[in-house]
Order: C-alpha cells, then sequence, then structure tokens
C-alpha cells in the first residue's frame, strides 16, 4: 500500500530528472559554438509502479540514459562530401597556380617568344650576313629557351612541393589513427558498466572520435565499421552506433582495428626522390598504397603528383602535373629535333655530337629514340668555294644502327662504304674519300659519341646531311643549334653564345645563301609529328599550335575542376546543413526546453514541500 514516504520519494524522482535535463541542457547551449558537437537528451521513463488493490501506484520518474542525437548515415554523407570538396578545393589551388604560370596571350608569355624566335630567323634570312640579325637572333632564341627552362622548372618545384605536402598529410593522418585508437580505450572503459545492464554513453568521446575520423576524411577516403547499429524511433529517428567495436580502413587496409593502430608509412628514396606510400604488414611485407588512396587532400594530391614510379625512365606515368611536364618536354624536343634537323643541311668542317646514354653499337635507331622514323638522308660534301663535289644517301630501317651490320645496315658502315657515290665510275672522289665517320661506345660508362672527320687540312672541304624524312641528322645532333632534350635543359648550342659570327644562314658556305634560315621560317608553318613517352600524339600540330595546345589543355584541365569545385561546395554545404539540422544545437529550442525543465524542477519541489506539509499535520496529530 503506498505510504506518504513513496509520495515524497516520487517528488524526489522529478527533482533529480528536471536537474539532470537542467544540465543536459546548459551543456547544449554552453556547446552550440563547438564544431561538431552533438546535441545530447536525458530519455526518461515512468518508474516502475507498485501494483496493489485497488490498482498500480507510480513511483515516479527514472533516467534511463543520456543520448546524443545522432544519424549515422548523415553524418557519412558528411564525410564524403567533405573528402570530395577538400579534393577538388586542393586541385584547385594547384591548378590555378600553374595557369598562372602558362598565360596563353599575344602579348606575354612563351607564344610570344615563339613568335619573336620565328621573326628573328625571318629577319635573319633577309640579312644572312649581317651580325646585328645574328645577335638578335641569338638573344630571342636565348629567351625562349630561358623560358622554357623557367616553365620546366616551376612544374617540378610544384611536383616536389605536393610530395612534401603529402608527407606531412600522412603523418598527421597517423596522428589523427592514434588518438583514434586511444579514444577507442576510454570508450571501452567509460561504458564498461553496459556489461552489467547499466546504460552509459560515452557522448562526448564518441563525438571526439567523430570530429577526428571527418579530420582523417578530408586527408584521403576512408571506410569505418561501427558494430550495433541500431534506431529507436521512440527516443530518435536517426540510426546511431552503440556498439564499442570499431574499425578504420583505408582502401580496404586497416588501419584501426579497435585500441590497435597500424600507421602508414614513408619511403622517400624508392622512387628517385619521391616519397612512397606504403603499409607494412606483420609479416614485413610491403603493400603500396598510392592506387588505394583516393579523395580527400592526399587523394588530390597523387592525382596531381602521380601515383606510379617508372624507375627506368625516372619519372611518373601519371598524374596531372606529370602530364605538364611531359606535354613541355614534348614540345621543346620537337623544337630542338626539327631545328637541329634543318640545321644539320649547314656545311660544317667537322660535325660531332654530344654523348648519348645506352645507345650501344648494335641498339636499333628506331628503338633507341622515337623521333628517328623510317626513310634515308643524304650526305653532301663541298669543296670551299660552294661547290657540292660529293652526294651519298644513307638509308635506316627498323634494323639500322649505329655500328652493327649483324642483322641490317648501319650509319658508320654506310658511310665510310667504298662505293661510286657519285656515278661517274671514279672511286677516289665520293663522300668517304673526303670524311670518315666513327662511333665510340664505351662500355663502362654506357656513353657513346658519333662523330664525322675530315680527311684532307682545315678548310678545304665541309659536309652537310640533309634529311628525307628520318629525322635523324636532328635527332642525334650532328650539327646543332639548340642542345638537351627536354624543356628543362633546352638551350643554344655553346658554339653561339662564345662568338655569334659562328650562326650559320646557308646550307653550301657561299655568301648570300640563306636556305637553312628560310628552312627555319618555314618550320613555324609546318605540321609535326609529336611524341610523348614514345608514342606518337594523336594530333599534328604546328610549332606554336602544340604549345596552345599544352596551356589550352592546363586552362581546360583548371575550369573544368573549377566547376566540380562549385559542385562539391554545394554538396558540403548541403551536408552540413542536414547534420546540424540533426545534430545541432538549436539554442531557441534549448532555451525554450530549459523553462520548461525549471518549470518540471518547481513542479517536483512543490511535491516535497506539500509532503512536508503533510508530514508537519500528521506529526501534530501525534501531539
Amino acid at each position: 500500500m503506498a505510504n506518504i514516504f513513496m509520495s515524497l520519494n516520487t517528488g524526489i524522482s522529478g527533482l533529480n530528472a528536471a536537474q539532470l535535463q537542467i544540465s543536459t541542457t546548459g551543456n547544449n547551449i554552453s556547446n552550440a559554438d563547438s564544431n561538431y558537437y552533438t546535441r545530447q537528451r536525458v530519455v526518461q521513463s515512468a518508474a516502475p509502479a507498485i501494483n496493489t488493490v485497488p490498482g498500480g501506484v507510480g513511483m515516479g520518474t527514472q533516467v534511463d540514459t543520456i543520448i546524443r542525437i545522432h544519424d549515422e548515415f548523415t553524418y557519412s554523407r558528411l564525410k564524403l562530401a567533405s573528402s570530395n570538396s577538400e579534393s577538388t578545393g586542393y586541385k584547385q589551388r594547384i591548378l590555378q597556380e600553374i595557369a598562372q604560370n602558362f598565360p596563353d596571350l599575344d602579348d606575354r608569355g612563351i607564344v610570344r617568344d615563339i613568335q619573336n624566335y620565328f621573326g628573328a630567323w625571318n629577319d635573319f634570312a633577309s640579312n644572312p650576313d649581317e651580325g646585328s640579325q645574328k645577335v638578335n637572333l641569338l638573344n630571342l632564341s636565348s629567351v625562349l629557351s630561358s623560358n622554357l627552362n623557367q616553365a620546366a622548372k616551376t612544374l617540378d618545384k610544384i611536383q616536389y612541393e605536393i610530395d612534401d605536402m603529402i608527407k606531412i598529410n600522412i603523418e598527421e593522418i597517423n596522428d589523427l589513427a592514434k588518438q583514434i585508437s586511444n579514444i577507442n580505450k576510454e570508450i571501452l572503459r567509460v561504458e564498461s558498466g553496459r556489461d552489467a545492464g547499466i546504460k552509459i554513453n560515452a557522448n562526448d568521446l564518441r563525438d571526439k572520435r567523430d570530429e577526428l575520423e571527418l579530420a582523417i576524411s578530408r586527408l584521403v577516403n576512408v571506410s569505418t565499421y561501427k558494430s550495433d547499429l541500431s534506431s529507436n524511433s521512440q527516443i530518435n529517428t536517426g540510426i546511431t552506433d552503440q556498439g564499442r567495436y570499431y574499425s578504420l580502413n583505408i582502401g580496404g587496409v586497416s588501419i584501426i582495428d579497435g585500441v590497435n593502430f597500424h600507421p602508414l608509412s614513408i619511403d622517400e628514396t624508392a622512387n628517385g626522390g619521391f616519397s612512397q606510400i606504403y603499409y607494412e604488414r606483420e609479416d614485413g611485407k610491403r603493400i603500396p598504397m598510392e592506387n588505394y588512396i583516393q579523395n580527400g587532400k592526399v587523394g588530390a594530391a597523387l592525382d596531381l603528383r602521380g601515383r606510379n614510379y617508372d624507375t627506368s625512365r625516372m619519372k611518373f606515368t601519371d598524374g596531372t602535373v606529370q602530364k605538364y611536364i611531359d606535354n613541355l618536354d614534348t614540345f621543346a624536343k620537337t623544337l630542338i629535333d626539327n631545328t637541329n634537323n634543318i640545321y644539320a643541311q649547314s656545311a660544317v668542317e667537322v660535325a660531332a655530337t654530344d654523348e648519348f646514354s645506352f645507345l650501344e653499337d648494335s641498339k636499333t635507331l628506331m628503338n633507341y629514340n622515337e623521333g628517328i622514323r623510317q626513310g634515308s638522308f643524304d650526305v653532301i660534301v663541298y669543296n670551299n668555294q660552294g661547290e657540292e663535289i660529293a652526294r651519298k644517301t644513307i638509308k635506316i630501317d627498323g634494323t639500322t644502327t649505329m655500328n652493327d651490320t649483324t642483322y641490317g645496315n648501319s650509319i658508320v658502315s654506310d658511310f665510310n662504304s667504298n662505293s661510286d657515290d657519285n656515278n661517274d665510275n671514279n672511286m677516289t672522289n665520293d663522300v668517304n674519300d673526303y670524311f670518315s665517320a666513327s662511333y665510340a661506345y664505351d662500355k663502362n660508362s654506357n656513353k657513346g659519341l658519333f662523330a664525322v672527320t675530315p680527311k684532307f687540312a682545315q678548310g678545304t672541304y665541309s659536309i652537310a646531311f640533309v634529311d628525307n624524312g628520318t629525322n635523324f641528322p636532328g635527332v642525334i645532333g650532328v650539327n646543332k643549334f639548340f642542345t638537351g632534350d627536354n624543356a628543362k635543359n633546352i638551350d643554344i648550342n655553346d658554339e653561339f653564345k662564345t662568338d655569334h659570327t659562328k650562326i650559320r644562314a646557308y646550307s653550301k658556305p657561299v655568301t648570300g645563301n640563306n636556305s637553312v634560315a628560310n628552312g627555319m621560317v618555314q618550320l613555324q608553318y609546318s605540321k609535326l609529328t609529336f611524341y610523348s613517352n614514345g608514342i606518337a600524339m594523336d594530333r599534328e600540330e604546328t610549332i606554336e599550335g602544340f604549345y596552345r595546345y599544352v596551356t589550352t589543355d592546363i586552362a581546360s584541365d583548371t575550369e573544368s575542376n573549377n566547376l566540380l569545385n562549385e559542385t562539391n561546395t554545394s554538396l558540403i554545404k548541403t551536408a552540413e546543413s542536414e547534420f546540424q539540422s540533426i545534430s545541432g544545437v538549436d539554442t531557441n529550442e534549448e532555451l525554450t526546453n530549459l523553462i520548461r525543465f525549471q518549470a518540471s524542477y518547481g513542479a517536483a519541489a512543490k511535491i516535497i514541500t506539500t509532503v512536508d506539509q503533510m508530514l508537519d499535520t500528521l506529526l501534530s496529530l501525534k501531539q
């Protein structure tokens, strides 16, 4: 049977519940501006009644637990939106920086340098013997090569800066993951009372874990497994994680397993100075992680820098920045080879190339360099009056080497062959009678050198190379205007920088001859085949046209990413708004609750004062 002290307990239970509601509401209000704080709610229910005659007598209220208002699926959408937004946002910053270094305007940039360069050749062709035109050509050629050098170095610098950022972010991922594993230990400790049936929720710890998990998702794609996802529509319509088991993986590789943390590692020596990300298993085997990491800032950095490194070519085979580097190198190499191919027509007394790496005597030329094609080139000998006195045609096919005739012809053997080149039945006035070709290859250094030397006194005869489609003279560089083979090392021949008077406009050594300079002028209008990484690109362009393609590609990638970033920015705003609508603190709502709970506290206190008065009345009867 109910008694007066049971009524007192009823009032006390209401007082305690209201006090806890006020404390929880106050905590919500205090954290209204805290990032990713999840509002909390006290769950209370009627205490079990005492069932007597004439019926059940209520025993007040009881607090079941304190829950956080959280929806795991909404939170997952927020993580994905954050990862995508951070990815395109980082790409936007890098691509805009690159685009600023490649202005595609007529009055500035490398496009203007190209136009000035060919304009200088045109002026030189008009005045082939004028020293000032040679100086002008030298200066404008130097401007073009220097700006190409600078553009290539800028891209290299950006690529290495991206790599440095990757290393820093991998360390941050490890730090965040370690914090999460420590929080998992605390959650297990705090919620250990659940094993005895006590509903204890480590709400603040779970909020902190979610915040750290969200921070990792901004850096890299993550997947998490949280046991005991549940829904209780009587309390909250969201899906919450109540379990104490937790795992986090990147691309299927487990980084956090409950309270255990498995870090990512960096090898700074594996990829020619670029870092390699790997995961080391317990058996010591390394798992490369570049192709498992997607989205987030690190995923974006890998998309830009490149993921797959080719140790034989010492560069990445993919990556947006690497693509720009390759395109710029393709442009520079095509400019170098075709310029030198024309300049090889200018007669010289001694022709010698720079050293070649790994061009063995027996290696076929077409396999060594994709720019060398099947066809032929002519070797022409002039006397000191500029008269052609000998001509030899040398053919190149898939078996041609520098100096090995085992399976086909070679350049050296064909050049030195004792043939009647002039078809005059005289075997003493042919190319091999005036000049000798040699190729010396050092197997220790893997370096080779091709040279053509005269057999007569200096100043007597000169030799020129006229190509008929092989591109051999320009690729090999038998007579160079440009040195180098890419955008980073393109330069003017040192001989011309030392003495500009040695720049020649002629093919045969005759005053007023300007055929080589005219050939250079025509080069700007020629449709050329451009090779990237050994593969012919599916476009033939002029020199200026291809450079415009390079800059247009940069601008197109930048604009495409900007549009995608705008979409992702809108999506993350939507995801954050949805998350806040469920888990965020509404101060107006909380202040309303505070007034309501204050009234509940006062009402419960009234029960206690009423019972107190009843006890006073009861005690007065005894007196």
